[in-house]
């Protein structure tokens, strides 16, 4: 408040204890108290303030009474309080026995009841403990239904039944009523349980809620469209997926990418291309060019000059190089897919490099250096260390990047400072 309204309101409550004390002095009244012979006489002033202050005695009386009462009550909530404190913090650092202890004991006040049983449940199942989880659960349902119901759903999910999770929550996901960590845990169990349908029912109102952060709602949405897309029985039902798909979530490489392998697994190469060339065109991706490679066998010396005009603006693409290479092994043009694929080896190994090598090896008929490189692609997959290709072309390979040439807006190269 500013100075000048702290000044008007003092001036106020002057002037109405002026027109008050007036008041009161014209006429202050008279109050006659009489008890078994007791006369009392006093003004009204006078018995409006003896009332007051016996007031103040009488409280202040209580409250001293109370106070060796209340002592005990005031100890137990400030130890469950601490030992709330401790049991999260023993949970935080991992040390769950003493977490489940320290939230058990306060979990006796009834203020810190829910929370309490919920941190301990949690603690429970970190040790393994699940029947002493689902006690925790079942009392904590008492007092916080809709997170008891979550924490339980998450319990079995991690247990291996998302099935049983999905069946817990889906009665409030009909109803519209789950919190947003049960639309998130409904999306996972039902992702988990192959119910792709619910999980991707389950986004709208986990976007809707705005309790996940955009990089976490989207790495969602990806694993659940992913699925979907990939869980499409036929092409009828694919197309009828994609279409209803709003147009943001299908510009998402993994998606696109998943698309396209399903609609070649089903037959529909020249869609999967088309949406696969469509977002290359948005932008470049790496991994869409390498799935862009590997499907199908139809047009591939056209796909291969394509490929070759993409290569002069990004020269330096492991991905390209190994969709390229594969392309060459199929055409039979074996020293181009060595050449290629043996680059993006070096400039990126990947199990799919090495095998494409391996395709060409056996091309050519050499089965000693085509099981060498088939080993490399499984040991990538393993994470284990490749072998020692005896080639010299692998070893001269020249992996410094290609500068790309610098261009105006009328194609004429810039001149270099």
């Amino acid at each position: 408040m500013k100075l000048w309204r702290w000044i008007l309101l003092l001036v106020l409550i002057a002037a109405l204890a002026a027109f008050g004390w007036h008041w009161v002095a014209e006429d202050p009244g008279y109050v006659l108290v009489r008890i078994r012979g007791w006369y009392a006489e006093t003004t009204v002033l006078a018995a409006v303030v003896i009332l007051l202050l016996l007031w103040a005695v009488l409280g202040a009386l209580w409250q001293l009474v109370r106070w060796p009462l209340g002592a005990f009550t005031r100890r137990h909530r400030r130890v469950s309080r601490r030992r709330l404190a401790d049991g999260l913090v023993a949970l935080a650092e991992g040390r769950h026995g003493d977490a489940e202890r320290d939230l058990a004991r306060a979990s006796r006040l009834d203020a810190l009841r829910g929370p309490a049983l919920l941190a301990a449940a949690e603690a429970a199942a970190r040790r393994g403990e699940t029947t002493r989880a689902r006690e925790f659960l079942d009392q904590a349902a008492q007092d916080v239904p809709p997170a008891a119901r979550v924490l339980r759903a998450s319990l079995l999910r991690r247990e291996g039944k998302p099935a049983e999770a999905v069946a817990l929550l889906a009665p409030e996901a009909d109803n519209g009523k789950l919190t947003p960590g049960g639309w998130r845990e409904l999306a996972l169990a039902a992702l988990a349980a192959g119910d792709s349908r619910r999980a991707r029912a389950a986004l709208a109102p986990l976007q809707k809620s705005s309790a996940l952060g955009t990089r976490s709602y989207q790495a969602l949405e990806t694993q659940v469209l992913v699925a979907s897309v990939a869980a499409a029985p036929d092409a009828a039902a694919l197309n009828q997926l994609w279409s209803q798909l709003p147009k943001n979530q299908r510009r998402t490489p993994a998606v696109i990418e998943a698309y396209a392998r399903r609609a070649a697994a089903l037959g529909m190469i020249l869609p999967a291309m088309d949406e696969l060339d469509s977002a290359l065109r948005r932008e470049w991706s790496s991994s869409l060019v390498q799935v862009w490679g590997a499907l199908g066998d139809e047009d591939l010396e056209a796909r291969l000059r394509r490929a070759e005009g993409w290569l002069d603006a990004h020269p330096n693409d492991a991905g390209l190089l190994l969709a390229m290479g594969r392309l060459c092994v199929k055409l039979k043009l074996w020293g181009q897919a060595r050449k290629h694929l043996e680059r993006s080896i070096a400039l990126a190994p990947s199990a799919g490099a090495w095998e494409a090598l391996a395709e060409m090896w056996t091309g050519q008929g050499d089965a000693v250096m085509a099981q060498r490189c088939y080993r490399n692609a499984l040991a990538l997959t393993r994470g284990d260390s490749v072998l020692n290709v005896p080639t010299a072309s692998l070893g001269a390979i020249d992996t410094r990047p290609i500068a790309i040439e610098d261009r105006n807006e009328h194609g004429m190269p810039r001149l270099r400072e």
